[in-house]
């Protein structure tokens, strides 16, 4: 069986297949098909995009599909995918619909499709839709529905006002704010948001034309965020990406607080607030290990998982844990929301430090990053590392010499024919060392010859 979607939905470039108009219409039939059957009625259907100038057809392709299967859909426009789980819940329909690419450059798009419960629709609902595309289920072309999606400004001010009852009680009046919005999803929200509790924000980045959504901008770059915190005098900086699902800060001094800095402020937070009760933080295998150490002097185990947010999210349901997440800025509190959701990660982040009364470097002290180095290394075959007598041992000997001050991780590439070397440590050159050597043996045994 051919797969269509990854660990984040279906992605690819716009108007290509499995995004051109034939295969989106059939998607979003295969899908009003099995929730009409499982519910014994017609599915209702949420939808909601960001700017990229693909998302219209793309929704509406949807729409047309689905509603030839009998299906009820709505629109919410452009929102952010956060907003889209939010409101599938809350305004009680069978599963939403989010169109977006979420870094990618504006060429891109894709689906996500969630639950009322906030997850994402389950393997089997995914292999079925795969399955009804490739055996060539096509769409009944003599019923369609209309060629035009209205959106119900209704759900995105549902949304806002959900946001701001998270902090309910809190305001920020007094604090200089810079938004970098990535031209995308989040450029009509998310200034409304903290302007309503009052901040003086300065938005950049938020003036999309449907081909600049994270062009030089937004989480994967964040030099105009720094530069502009540090020419407002701002308090706080964040950069959300093209669907706000995440978020990065920058503190007053200009320095990056990623997704491992914000695990660490809100688990010390929730710990000392007695709401992180099992004492555990969930994290993939990318996480540093300054943050692991971190964690640990405060009584707070970090348990990893693959990387990837759907393996974040079970993990956290599996050992009921509070917060959970990525070093790109994927943070989950699943007492809140079971997605990421960067404006409220940020509205947490920047009440943690009102309630502390200290800034964002003073509530991010006490996690020190440790150097790391990746080195990718091309194969010939992937051979389990453990079969390869030479690679086990020089793994085996790198890791007695880091003794549980640094940490080794060997893996497979999922999409290439590479091996990848990953060591952290104390030592920038002691880790550059350890990384080159293991390197050299891999390529040796497993290496492309010259």
């Amino acid at each position: 069986m051919r797969k269509l979607f990854g660990t984040d939905g279906i992605r690819g470039h716009a108007g290509e297949f499995p995004l051109d108009e034939k295969t989106i219409k059939s998607i979003g039939k295969s899908l009003a098909k099995q929730l009409a059957a499982d519910l014994g009625r017609s599915p209702r259907f949420i939808s909601g995009r960001d700017t990229r100038e693909s998302g219209e057809a793309i929704e509406r392709a949807f729409h047309k599909g689905a509603s030839d299967a009998g299906a009820i859909c709505e629109s919410a426009g452009v929102i952010t995918t956060p907003g889209v789980a939010y409101l599938t819940r809350s305004q009680g329909f069978d599963s939403g619909v989010v169109i977006s690419a979420s870094h990618n450059p504006f060429q891109d798009n894709g689906l996500k499709i969630f639950l009322p419960s906030g997850k994402k629709v389950d393997d089997a609902v995914e292999r079925q839709i795969e399955e009804d595309i490739f055996s060539g289920h096509s769409v009944d072309e003599t019923r369609s529905a209309s060629d035009h999606v209205t959106a119900n400004p209704a759900f995105r001010q549902d949304y806002l006002r959900h946001l701001l009852d998270e902090v309910s009680g809190s305001r920020f009046d007094g604090i200089k704010i810079v938004l970098d919005c990535a031209h995308g999803a989040a450029s009509d929200i998310a200034p409304v948001v903290f302007e309503s509790l009052g901040a003086d924000v300065t938005a950049i980045h938020r003036e999309p034309d449907g081909r600049n959504i994270n062009e030089n901008c937004g989480s994967l770059h964040l030099e105009d965020l720094q530069a502009s915190v540090m020419e407002t005098g701002a308090h706080f900086g964040v950069a959300f990406d093209g669907d706000a699902d995440r978020s990065l800060f920058v503190d007053e001094r200009g320095q990056l607080v990623d997704g491992d800095g914000t695990l660490w402020i809100m688990a010390r937070y929730l710990k000392s607030h007695g709401m992180l009760a099992n004492s555990k933080v969930v994290a993939t295998v990318m996480s540093n290990i300054g943050l692991e150490i971190a964690l640990r002097s405060i009584g707070v185990e970090l348990l990893r998982t693959p990387v990837g947010d759907k393996y974040v999210l079970q993990e956290l349901l599996d050992t009921g844990s509070e917060i959970g997440g990525e070093q790109s800025g994927h943070v989950i509190f699943p007492h809140h929301s079971l997605v990421g959701d960067g404006i409220m990660t940020a509205l947490f982040l920047l009440r943690a430090a009102g309630d502390k009364g200290i800034s964002l470097s003073e509530l991010a002290s006490g996690f020190v990053k440790y150097p790391q180095i990746l080195v990718n290394i091309k194969v010939k075959r992937k051979l389990p590392f453990n079969d390869v007598p030479e690679i086990a041992a020089a793994a085996a000997s790198i890791d007695a010499e880091l003794r549980g001050e640094g940490r080794l991780l060997l893996r497979y590439s999922g999409t290439e024919n590479l091996a990848r070397v990953m060591i952290e440590g104390k030592d920038q050159v002691q880790v550059e060392e350890r990384a080159n050597r293991l390197a050299e043996v891999i390529r040796q045994q497993l290496g492309v010859s010259a």
